[in-house]
């Protein structure tokens, strides 16, 4: 499967963005799916999951209550919800996915994940 992530840009503090991850083939109800920033000069971070099925979501807490992740598998799409952005929410953001056959499946280890798209931008002002 192929990733593509889009859906970053430049925002103020407080707004919101809504990232997408399109994947090709057609087996993509079959992956769960992680959604990965990196900041400059910092490590990768997990920041939520989602089941294949869409019925399970993860987040870290740094992130909870402000990203919602949800999924569309007849369109091929994860999407990811940031609200009440915040400046150190700033890097590139990655979508990720891994074929289970596990729904509730998930993981926060970028080297779970078999699947990368190639990073989208957010950078958030103050």
């Amino acid at each position: 499967v192929q990733l593509q992530a889009s859906g970053g840009g430049l925002v103020q503090a407080g707004s919101s963005l809504r990232l997408s991850c399109l994947a090709s083939g057609r087996t993509f109800s079959t992956y769960a799916v992680g959604w990965f920033r990196q900041a400059p000069g910092k490590e990768r971070e997990f920041v939520g999951g989602i089941s294949f099925s869409g019925v399970s979501t993860y987040y870290p807490d740094s992130v909870k209550g402000r990203f919602t992740i949800s999924r569309d598998n007849a369109n091929n799409t994860v999407y990811l919800q940031m609200n009440s952005l915040k400046p150190e929410d700033t890097a590139l953001y990655y979508c990720a996915a891994r074929q289970t056959r596990v729904d509730r499946w998930y993981s926060d280890e970028e080297s779970d994940y078999n699947y990368w798209g190639q990073g989208t931008q957010v950078t958030v002002s103050s």
